[in-house]
């Protein structure tokens, strides 16, 4: 019989960090919560990015996920805007490697193959598949939606040859 792993996904913003968490089984996938942190955007950016911080640990504290998958930065034309989403994104990864787990990363066209089908599905397209792959998920934005997918991208590809090599060198 297969074990439950718990696999958190994390959609990482500097206003809002989607989160959600999953339970897989074998191949079946089981929603438990999801969420989003939020920062007050009046705040200075390390107030900003301590809120991130201490919303995700509330997170883990309570939810316990085994692994955790946090979406790639993608680069637009506000280099300010890209600096700025890259700090966010990196409490995203500091927060669950410093509860120990393994942090996978995904790229956004990645996620959208994933659960879509298509590397440029919009925003409706992945909430609709997350309700058709999990019909019981409920989420209050679309970053909550898009964390349950980097999760549900996770649950699929923690086991191909090529993630079982990393585990292993890592």
């Amino acid at each position: 019989m297969s074990s439950v792993t718990r696999i958190v996904g994390i959609d990482p913003g500097l206003r809002r960090t989607g989160w959600g968490v999953i339970d897989t089984v074998g191949n079946s996938l089981r929603f438990v919560a999801s969420g989003s942190v939020t920062s007050d955007g009046d705040d200075d950016l390390a107030r900003r990015l301590v809120a991130i911080h201490d919303g995700l640990d509330a997170v883990l504290h309570e939810y316990r996920p085994d692994e955790a998958a946090v979406e790639q930065t993608f680069v637009n034309k506000d280099a300010g805007a890209t600096l700025k989403l890259g700090q966010a994104r990196g409490i995203a990864l500091l927060v669950p490697a410093r509860r120990g787990l393994p942090v996978a990363e995904y790229a956004p066209n990645a996620v959208k193959k994933a659960i879509v089908g298509a590397g440029h599905a919009e925003k409706q397209q992945i909430r609709l598949m997350v309700t058709v792959l999990m019909p019981k998920a409920t989420f209050n934005s679309d970053d909550a939606a898009d964390a349950l997918a980097i999760a549900v991208t996770h649950a699929h590809h923690r086991n191909s040859p090529g993630a079982r090599l990393a585990r292993q060198i890592g």
